[in-house]
């Protein structure tokens, strides 16, 4: 049985540790979109000063590990000091990385 919406929320959280704040929306596929927020960081919004600095990636696992890529990436290039469960996976996170640069050629 797949793990429901809230147990999912519940764990990316826990992972993502205390400086994200993570949603999940159904997609227009009826899959999850995980959104990774940071508490800190803030981009330009154009015309309209600035919002958090997030992440969304739609799609059921793959969603997941992609936009957890990508909060781990920004984690460990803007807080390199805040510890989070989710860092452990640093090194895969890399790896994928480097596996989609090295495909765009």
């Amino acid at each position: 049985m797949p793990a429901s919406r809230s147990a999912r929320l519940r764990k990316a959280s826990l992972e993502a540790g205390e400086l994200a704040v993570v949603q999940i929306d159904v997609a227009p596929d009826d899959s999850f979109a995980y959104k990774f927020s940071c508490t800190q960081c803030e981009v330009p919004r154009p015309g309209k000063g600035t919002r958090a600095w997030s992440t969304r990636r739609p799609g059921e696992d793959n969603g997941y590990l992609a936009a957890m890529d990508r909060w781990i990436l920004h984690l460990t290039a803007k807080h390199p000091d805040v510890q989070a469960p989710c860092l452990a996976y640093l090194p895969e996170a890399q790896a994928r990385l480097q596996e989609r640069r090295d495909a765009r050629g």
